[in-house]
């Protein structure tokens, strides 16, 4: 059974959601004012494996992602290079679509912009207001977070530091006290701005996600996920918020992926080791290598990257797809074996069991690598059945329908494998039939392509020099 960890209860807990074959997921999604790094794509890569892992148990997804295409940073890009919000905000968020798709995510159900929703906000102001959490000062709208007893429960912060009347405006804090937050902020000269019963003024940030998730999945739902970084002040904000204005548990599952590093240090533009995805595929790695090593480590560790690692990774993914090939292309023999199937079978039980830990990717791949020995042995003995053949490559199938690595080999190498066949196929006959002349051109042939033929008791094998 699937066990998750819940930063809200700090334990693991079985999961089951609030109806029996339907997960509802809210994920926080980019601040569009610069391209993604590759330690915000650790954090959507979790949340694609935990997505894709849901299917492969049996649950249909509504996944909800948020993009915040209005905040201090937005404006403050924007008006630096002179190009209107809108049309700043649409071209990052077109940006980070692109990268999300090169490495293999798939898409969320609803994907919405904050700034399409702000009727939805007004009323969950109203809401607020109605219940007592809110009061004006200066044309800005604020959560007294005092109103809210159970304040603090995801993340832990304490009121004790909290001065009454003492208010962030700001969109992010990094203060370990609490302070009142702004729901609406007054409109400043030169910002966006729209008409509202609190008088001109954009949203705060933490307003965004409790609205566009309540629209979407309803007042309660089964699991939010975000990196740690977002557990205080948002994550609080955003249940102070919700359970404030409907009295109700906003979500059941709060989950956190961890930070990444870069050679052992925080990731700074400063210290020249801060990478986006873009910056990664023009040195030459592939999107499989890099989503790969995203997922190598389980969400709540640290994963420290080093560009030595993703060089292993390639390789990895490498040895990978040239097992699938080999294995898709092998002769087979009449007899079962049955320790062989007793070793898939485990295997498949293994990958499972591990995922169902609380998704223990480094596990799962472990249970992956001991399954390929196995079938590589009876590839080298030529001792592979149909039967055993058959379920190898449904397990490979399993494997990267939660992983998603091979999916993003390409096409053209899909097709040139097919050809590969084909031609071995072709060359077998001509063989059969004492045509050796076109047998040995279809062998020069291959070999000039980089593929090696090697004729074997069970059949030919082929392999990539």
């Amino acid at each position: 059974m699937l066990r998750l960890y819940n930063t809200l209860s700090k334990r693991l807990e079985p999961f089951t959601p609030l109806q029996a074959d339907q997960v509802s997921m809210y994920a926080c999604g980019p601040t569009v004012h610069d391209y993604a790094h590759i330690g915000n794509f650790r954090t959507f890569m979790f949340v694609d494996l935990l997505r894709r892992y849901l299917k492969f148990k049996g649950y249909k997804i509504r996944h909800v992602m948020n993009i915040t295409d209005i905040d201090d940073k937005t404006i403050r890009k924007s008006q630096e290079q002179g190009i209107p919000l809108k049309e700043y905000t649409e071209l990052y968020t077109r940006y980070f679509l692109e990268d999300l798709t090169t490495l293999g995510a798939e898409l969320p159900e609803h994907i919405v912009p904050a700034t399409e929703n702000i009727p939805e906000m007004i009323d969950l102001i109203k809401r607020l207001e109605a219940n007592g959490h809110t009061y004006v000062s200066e044309g800005s709208v604020y959560y007294r977070i005092a109103s809210f007893a159970e304040y603090g429960k995801l993340s832990g912060a304490k009121l004790a530091g909290n001065v009454a009347g003492a208010r962030v405006d700001v969109d992010e804090y990094d203060k370990e006290d609490a302070r009142d937050f702004v729901l609406w902020k007054a409109a400043k000269e030169g910002e966006p701005f729209w008409e509202t019963p609190y008088g001109r003024g954009r949203p705060g940030w933490h307003l965004e996600c409790s609205a566009m998730a309540m629209k979407y999945l309803g007042e309660s739902f089964d699991i939010h996920c975000g990196g740690v970084d977002l557990i205080f002040p948002h994550h609080e904000n955003e249940i102070a918020q919700s359970e404030g204005a409907t009295g109700r548990q906003f979500v059941r599952f709060w989950l956190h992926c961890e930070h990444l590093l870069v050679e052992g240090q925080k990731m700074s533009k400063s210290l020249g080791n801060y990478y986006t995805l873009r910056d990664l595929l023009k040195l030459g790695f592939s999107a499989s290598a890099i989503r790969l090593l995203l997922l190598s480590v389980p969400y709540r560790k640290q994963l420290n990257f080093t560009l030595e690692t993703l060089r292993g990774m390639e390789t990895r993914v490498k040895k990978l797809s040239d097992f699938r090939r080999r294995l898709k292309g092998a002769p087979t023999v009449d007899s079962a074996d049955t320790e062989l199937l007793l070793a898939i079978a485990e295997a498949r039980k293994a990958f499972e069991d591990a995922l169902d830990e609380d998704l223990n990717t480094s596990a799962a791949l472990a249970a992956v690598a001991d399954f390929e020995t196995s079938i590589n042995r009876a590839l080298a003995q030529g001792s592979l059945s149909l039967e055993c053949k058959e379920r190898a490559l449904r397990l490979l199938s399993e494997f990267d329908a939660v992983f998603g690595v091979l999916a993003l080999q390409s096409d053209e190498t899909e097709s040139l494998d097919e050809e590969i066949l084909r031609l071995i196929e072709e060359r077998t006959a001509a063989k059969a039939a004492k045509n050796y002349a076109r047998a040995d051109e279809i062998r020069r042939y291959l070999f000039e392509r980089g593929i090696i033929l090697e004729d074997t008791k069970t059949g030919v094998r082929w392999r990539r020099v």
